[in-house]
């Protein structure tokens, strides 16, 4: 084989390598920019990331927005106290998913990119339960929640 075309393989090589870790580290360390309204009200100290996506508490109705993309939620955790009702406002940024929580009978619509759907039920069992995407092995690949009711 002639060494001008191993060296175009090889450059190619490390060039695709270099993007996907390019790609994976962005994904992974995005966050909401200034400008994005991400919540009313200041996350406690050491609570960064929890509770990050309340938009509000509107006639005891507890809400929150949620984006899913690349196999991950924006919000990790979400807190709420027994018997709340909880809103849940989902869109998908990037790819096809949805937000399931087996132990409200919740589910939003599979949604595409830009896609949005709600759902609304009373949080009235105290514990931690998963939310994920049901979407192919999305679940398997680390696309979960919490929700935690207190």
């Amino acid at each position: 084989m002639n060494k001008s075309i191993i060296w175009i393989i090889v450059i190619l090589a490390i060039v695709v390598v270099g993007f996907m870790f390019y790609k994976t580290n962005y994904d992974q360390n995005t966050t909401p920019t200034e400008n994005e309204e991400v919540s009313n009200q200041m996350p406690a100290p050491g609570r960064e990331g929890v509770d990050e996506m309340v938009v509000g508490d509107e006639a005891g109705v507890k809400s929150f927005d949620i984006t899913g993309q690349n196999f991950e939620f924006s919000a990790k955790e979400i807190r709420v106290k027994q018997g709340d009702t909880v809103r849940i406002n989902f869109s998908s940024a990037s790819g096809f998913h949805d937000l399931k929580i087996d132990e409200f009978n919740v589910a939003t619509k599979q949604l595409q990119d830009g896609g949005s759907d709600s759902v609304e039920f009373v949080a009235d069992k105290a514990g931690t339960f998963e939310y994920y995407c049901s979407v192919g092995s999305h679940r398997q690949m680390g696309m979960v929640g919490k929700l935690i009711v207190e």
